[in-house]
């Protein structure tokens, strides 16, 4: 069975995967309206509902009805700054708009989070991932689908420069450790959005591979 979303929520419109996630969105007939709250302004899209702001901030303000929801928030050590300041942005923050996202009617959560999610890691990275799938399971969503991409590759806004350097080998790795571009997983998302079920799913990088082929 497939459910068609409607009504799109979108968190993380501006990254790497977001921005190939929102112009499929947008391009999709079937969906009525994406709303995606950023901090910087997007390209305007008569079926586009864009405010302008942190999303901390933004989160309280959001009003009407929603369908599915798109988290594809993500940050590194290196652009937080601290631990504290990843946790705050790859736990919490995700934490804080799902339950806003539920709030809103929301029936599917789907979120990025990454390959080697495990709350018991000792790779903190991995943890804090781990952890924030934990959470969000204990929200009890009628259906909750986490991806688990290997290195994203793709151009951004901001170098990495470790990124740079790995990307090459990324695609000689076997299986699910193989990097996958943000367009394909942009392209897996949605499908899986179109997917209806319930209960969690996790699914793995070379799935999504395949997925978003």
């Amino acid at each position: 069975m497939y459910l068609t979303p409607q009504r799109i929520l979108l968190a993380g419109a501006t990254g790497l995967t977001g921005e190939h996630l929102l112009d499929r969105l947008l391009n999709e007939p079937t969906v009525e309206c994406v709303l995606a709250p950023s901090r910087r302004q997007l390209a305007t899209h008569p079926r586009l509902e864009n405010p302008i702001g942190p999303l901390q901030t933004l989160l309280p303000e959001l009003s009407g009805d929603i369908d599915t929801a798109f988290c594809c928030l993500g940050s590194t050590l290196k652009e937080a700054g601290s631990q504290d300041a990843f946790r705050a942005i790859d736990h919490d923050l995700v934490i804080a708009f799902a339950k806003r996202a539920r709030e809103m009617g929301a029936r599917h959560l789907l979120v990025i989070s990454s390959l080697g999610a495990d709350p018991a890691s000792s790779i903190f990275y991995c943890r804090v991932k781990g952890e924030m799938e934990q959470a969000l399971r204990a929200q009890n969503w009628p259906q909750l689908t986490i991806v688990r991409p290997s290195q994203l590759l793709g151009p951004r806004m901001q170098v990495r420069p470790v990124e740079r350097l790995t990307a090459p080998l990324s695609y000689l790795l076997p299986g699910k450790y193989r990097g996958i571009s943000a367009c394909t997983l942009a392209r897996a998302l949605w499908r899986l959005a179109l997917e209806e079920s319930e209960g969690t799913r996790v699914v793995e990088s070379d799935e999504l591979r395949r997925l978003g082929r």
